[in-house]
């Protein structure tokens, strides 16, 4: 009998599995393909490290605005994805250690729930049976691919970001449906490294949910760097390479060697027996409540199954959620403070409320925003580069709501704004905060300032 049997290694069950071994408990874990998830596996880490080649190759290649030169500058492109497999297998063996360091029993294969009985709640896998006292469901979600006539007849062609990480040839044209997160950074890693890219999205604006200006700004550079975008674009049928869409009612299309489908995910909620537990859904995912609780008594889901906020950072901490809880550390999950970030060149990083949102939820607030070069740090680093930081504040009573920045190093600094989010300072409070100087992060502080 296991304390707690979770379905799924991805960043919500790994975590759980580590934070709930530490505290003593006899913990269980089934993962059916690599340690790690998607996350670790075709998405976040594989990603970045493919992202950082192409930055380091912009890099070189604009060295002389440093007083750095260079010659035969090029790209060997199965190099750069024999490095992103390198850096996987070596993340994914030291998840595997952390299991191994905390007692975690790891199966691999396909966990089945067979249901709850008197003993507990009952999983097979690999023709054994395993019982458990508390079941945490983490099963993640998968690439949405629409019903889009022709896009099931095109070969090769088509890709999600699953198949799109495999290629081992570098595409000449690259068409991406969907200018979300994942379109973005996979447009500006072929961008930058010379294939010619095309973003197709059905939304004015790409990036949706994310501060629209600074969305704007964001596309208007890579306008600039070359990448053809199509708002307000719906596609209606994809023929052989030929992406075939609307706007304004009228008919257009562009070509591609390859395209990317990346339109968003789903949670994954079949396969594996969720049905012989009658476990609420909701919005097609798995419903919970601020304890990560289904329905079901000693059920849990985290991560992406729930279908709300599909971010490896949120899965984790939804997974420490539910363990704090079960060894006796009330615990309770927030929304309000989880950080976005899109890995372009030059980032973009936000958390909390944006204008539009506050807006939408008639939020009272006043918003202060200055461009990056006011951070001395940023001049030195980002020749010829500039970006914007903007800051949202309860009208009333001058709480942080929303930071929203465009810039390097975006990602690195955003948490200092969830932790003042999160802590609910004021402006006068934040203010108060030495910050290193020279740093990037300054930026913050100038920009309180203005109110």
């Amino acid at each position: 009998m296991f304390d707690l049997i979770i379905i799924g290694g991805g960043p919500a069950g790994y975590v759980a599995a580590e934070r709930a071994g530490h505290k003593g408990l006899n913990v269980l874990l089934f993962e059916k393909k690599n340690m790690g998830g998607v996350c670790l596996n075709e998405g976040c880490i594989p990603t970045k490290t493919l992202l950082y080649s192409a930055k380091m190759y912009e890099n070189a290649l604009h060295g002389d605005k440093y007083g750095i030169y260079g010659d035969n500058i090029r790209v060997d492109f199965g190099k750069i994805v024999a490095r992103k497999n390198k850096v996987v297998r070596k993340l994914v063996a030291g998840v595997e250690n952390k299991m191994k360091m905390h007692q975690v029993t790891v199966v691999k294969g396909e966990a089945m729930i067979q249901g709850r009985s008197a003993e507990g709640i009952e999983i097979t896998c690999n023709g054994e049976t395993y019982l458990g006292t508390n079941l945490l469901i983490c099963t993640g979600s998968e690439a949405l691919v629409p019903p889009i006539p022709g896009l099931s007849e095109t070969g090769g062609i088509i890709l999600t970001n699953s198949e799109i990480l495999d290629l081992k040839v570098q595409p000449t044209s690259l068409v991406i449906v969907g200018g979300g997160v994942i379109g973005m950074e996979f447009a500006s890693f072929y961008n930058s490294l010379g294939t010619k890219v095309t973003v197709v999205e059905m939304l004015p604006e790409i990036l949706g949910g994310l501060d629209i200006e600074i969305s704007a700004m964001l596309r208007d550079i890579y306008a600039k760097k070359g990448i053809d975008f199509h708002l307000n674009a719906k596609v209606v049928q994809i023929d052989g390479n030929k992406v075939i869409f609307e706007n304004d009612g009228k008919a257009d299309s562009v070509e591609g060697d390859k395209m990317l489908i990346s339109v968003g995910r789903r949670a994954v909620t079949k396969g594996f027996g969720l049905e012989n537990l009658d476990v609420e859904m909701n919005r097609g995912g798995i419903k919970v409540d601020e304890k990560m609780r289904t329905n079901v008594p000693n059920v849990f889901a985290a991560g992406d199954v729930t279908g709300f906020s599909l971010l490896a950072h949120t899965a984790g901490r939804e997974g420490e959620v539910v363990v704090n809880n079960l060894t006796g550390r009330p615990d309770a999950m927030r929304y309000n403070a989880i950080p976005g970030v899109v890995y372009t060149n030059p980032e973009v990083a936000g958390v909390g409320e944006t204008e539009e949102s506050a807006q939408a939820k008639g939020i009272a607030y006043k918003v202060a925003k200055l461009p990056m070069a006011y951070a001395g740090r940023f001049v030195a680093e980002n020749e010829g580069g500039n970006g914007l930081c903007k800051v949202l504040t309860g009208e009333e009573h001058g709480e942080i709501i929303g930071v929203h920045i465009l810039g390097n190093p975006c990602s690195e600094i955003i948490y200092g704004a969830c932790m003042a989010i999160e802590q609910k300072m004021t402006i006068d409070e934040l203010q108060k905060v030495v910050f290193p100087h020279p740093t990037v992060s300054e930026i913050l502080k100038e920009t309180i300032f203005m109110f």
